[in-house]
C-alpha cells in the first residue's frame, strides 16, 4: 500500500491524496488550487500523475479545493466512478457548471478589454460527463469499491454532504484501516449535525487549516454582527459579504434573519447576489436530512424556509447585479466568491471599497496571496480587474463563521480515535501543519506523523 500527496500538501487547497493497493490507484478528491493567479494556474494545469491510470476517484465533499478539477480529470481521460454524498452529487451539479461559466466569463471579460487571455481550464463539454460519472453512496453504508477496499463515508459536519472517508483495506492479507478526514467541521454550529467521531483507525489523514488557531465563541457571535451592522447602516453605507456560495451564504442569511426577526436591526434589503448560491440554497432545501435537530424542527417540521424572508432578495441576471450599484441607502450585498478571486463580488468590491461608509465583512478562510486575505491584512490599495482600487471602506472580519475545526476540534475528534500508527497532516499552510504535528506527537505518542511535501508518496500499513 502507498499514500501519494499531490495537493493540499503544506497549503491549504488542491486536496488530492492518491491510494495506491492491489494494483489499483484511488485518487480521494480532485479541487483546485487557489491563490496567486499565476501560481495556482501553473498547478492547475497539470495533474502530476496520470488521469489515465486513476481507477477510482472518492470525493470528501463539494468544496471546489475538493472537486474543482474533476472535470480537467475527466476531460484528460478519466472513465471510472466518482463516490461521494447525495448532497455532494447535488452541489456539484451547480457548482461545476458554474465553475466552467466562471473561467468562459474572465475569458470574454479579458478580450473585451484587449488583455492577455488564458484559456479556461475545462468547458461545459468537460463538466456535464463528469456529473454523469458521480455515483452516490448514503452515510454509514458500506460500499465496495474494489477488491481489498471497502468504503464508508461519515458525517464531517463541514458543509452540506460533507464526509470523512474511512476505508477498510485489506492486501495480500494485510488489514489496515486508513481515514481521510476531509474538512472537519465544528460542533455546535447552526444548520448542520456536529462531526461524527470515529472510534479507531490505523492511518489516518488529518486536515489542519486552524491546527494553531482557535475560532470566536459561536454563541456571540450574533453580538458581534449586531454591533458590526448597526453602525454601517447608520452611517448609510452598503454592507459587502463576500461568501462562499456554499454554506457561508446560508449562514450569513440564517443570522441576519434572526436579527431582524427580533427587531435587532432595522429592516434593509438584503440581496443574495450569486446565481450559484441561489441554486445551492435550493439543494438545502431538498436535503433536510444533512440539519441539526434544532433547524429541522423550527423551520422543516413545519414547512417554513430558514433560507429566505420578506427583506431577502435572490437576483439571478447580470443586469440585476449591475442595477445594485445605482442603489443608494443602507443595504446588504451577499456576493460570492468567497476569497474575492472571481465572480460578482469583484465589481461590488470595485464599486464600494474607496467609500468610507460602506464595510467589507469576512466570513470565511482566505488564503494566501488571495484578495481576501490582502483586505484582511489591511492593504491599503489592491488590484481588481488590473487597475488598483483604494481601499477605505471598512473591513471586518467574523471568523465565527467558519466551517473548518479549529485546535480544541482537532484535538477533540483525534483524542477519541484509538489505535492509530500513522497520522498525515494537510490541508494546512506549512506553519499551521508544522505546529499541529508536535501537538499530535504528544497527542498519538505511539504513531509516526508526518506533514507531507508536495508529490511525496509513502510506504503504508508495514506493522
Amino acid at each position: 500500500m502507498y499514500l501519494g500527496f499531490y495537493g493540499a500538501a503544506r497549503e491549504v487547497t488542491g486536496s488530492k491524496h492518491l491510494l495506491r493497493i492491489n494494483g489499483k490507484n484511488i485518487l480521494m478528491d480532485c479541487g483546485f488550487f487557489q491563490g496567486h493567479r499565476k501560481k495556482a494556474r501553473e498547478k492547475n494545469e497539470k495533474f502530476l500523475f496520470d488521469p489515465k491510470k486513476i481507477d477510482y476517484v472518492i470525493l470528501s465533499h463539494a468544496h471546489m479545493d475538493h472537486s474543482g478539477l474533476l472535470p480537467m480529470l475527466v476531460k484528460q481521460g478519466y472513465k471510472g466512478p466518482i463516490l461521494c454524498t447525495s448532497a455532494t452529487r447535488d452541489l456539484c451539479t451547480y457548482m461545476l457548471q458554474d465553475s466552467a461559466k466562471i473561467q468562459q466569463s474572465e475569458v470574454d471579460f479579458m478580450l473585451k478589454r484587449k488583455k492577455e487571455v488564458v484559456l479556461p481550464l475545462y468547458g461545459m463539454e468537460d463538466v456535464l460527463p463528469t456529473i454523469s460519472q458521480m455515483m452516490t453512496v448514503p452515510y454509514n453504508m458500506k460500499h465496495t469499491v474494489c477488491e481489498g477496499v471497502s468504503l464508508t463515508f461519515l458525517d464531517a459536519g463541514h458543509i452540506l454532504g460533507s464526509a470523512m472517508i474511512v476505508l477498510e483495506l485489506e492486501e495480500n492479507g494485510n488489514k489496515k484501516t486508513l481515514t481521510f478526514t476531509g474538512d472537519l467541521g465544528r460542533k455546535g454550529l447552526p444548520i448542520l449535525k456536529d462531526p461524527s467521531y470515529i472510534d479507531k483507525t490505523d492511518i489516518l489523514i488529518t486536515e489542519s487549516t486552524y491546527g494553531n488557531r482557535f475560532h470566536k465563541f459561536i454563541d456571540d457571535v450574533d453580538e458581534y454582527l449586531e454591533d458590526l451592522l448597526k453602525k454601517a447602516i447608520a452611517r448609510g453605507g452598503k454592507i459587502i459579504i463576500p461568501a462562499f456560495a456554499l454554506e457561508r451564504t446560508q449562514e450569513v442569511v440564517y443570522y441576519t434573519h434572526l436579527l431582524i426577526k427580533s427587531g435587532r436591526i432595522p429592516k434593509i434589503p438584503i440581496y443574495v447576489d450569486s446565481p450559484l448560491a441561489t441554486n445551492v440554497t435550493d439543494v438545502f432545501r431538498a436535503h433536510p436530512e444533512c440539519f441539526d435537530k434544532e433547524v429541522y424542527d423550527e423551520f422543516f417540521k413545519n414547512n417554513k424556509n430558514p433560507f429566505g424572508f420578506g427583506m431577502l432578495k435572490y437576483t439571478n441576471s447580470v443586469q440585476e447585479s449591475k442595477n445594485l450599484n445605482n442603489i443608494h441607502g443602507p443595504m446588504i450585498i451577499i456576493s460570492a466568491s468567497g476569497m474575492c478571486e472571481f465572480g460578482r463580488v469583484l465589481h461590488h468590491l470595485n464599486n464600494n471599497l474607496s467609500d468610507p461608509k460602506n464595510l467589507v465583512l469576512i466570513v470565511g478562510y482566505q488564503a494566501q496571496n488571495t484578495l481576501g486575505r490582502k483586505l484582511v491584512n489591511g492593504d491599503k490599495s489592491v488590484k481588481i480587474f488590473g487597475e488598483m482600487v483604494d481601499v477605505k471602506a471598512e473591513v471586518a472580519v467574523v471568523d465565527a463563521f467558519s466551517g473548518h475545526a479549529d485546535r480544541s476540534d482537532l484535538i477533540d475528534f483525534i483524542s477519541h480515535v484509538k489505535g492509530v500508527k500513522e497520522v498525515f497532516v494537510v490541508h494546512g499552510e506549512e506553519n499551521q501543519g508544522l505546529t499541529f504535528k508536535e501537538i499530535l506527537k504528544d497527542l498519538t505518542p505511539e504513531a509516526k506523523v508526518v506533514v507531507p511535501r508536495l508529490a511525496e508518496s509513502f510506504e503504508i500499513g508495514n506493522y
